[in-house]
């Protein structure tokens, strides 16, 4: 049972870190100024639930507190640099 749980909050953390890179993709080649904002929010939600799911494995110490540290750190960093992405370009908009 501990392994099932291990392995769904695993899942969800790639399927949630890689949905981030496929939309930065889509986002490269957006068919406007909206779609590139669209795609970019929906990353900086995906990079925000990425967090969650790695906090879940912190907390029931599925990674060491180093693991999440390091994660964690450059999860907030995507996080900040997707914030100012969409802001700047619903402020050029």
């Amino acid at each position: 049972c501990t392994e099932k749980k291990e392995f769904i909050m695993s899942r969800q953390l790639l399927r949630s870190g890689t949905s981030v890179g496929a939309n930065l993709r889509e986002a490269r080649y957006a068919q406007s100024t909206d779609d590139f904002i669209h795609k970019n929010s929906i990353a900086l939600k995906e990079i925000a639930e990425t967090g969650y799911w790695l906090e879940l494995l912190a907390q029931t110490e599925y990674l060491t507190q180093v693991q999440y540290e390091d994660m964690e750190k450059d999860c907030t960093e995507i996080l900040k640099m997707l914030t100012a992405i969409v802001k700047k370009a619903k402020q050029n908009k």
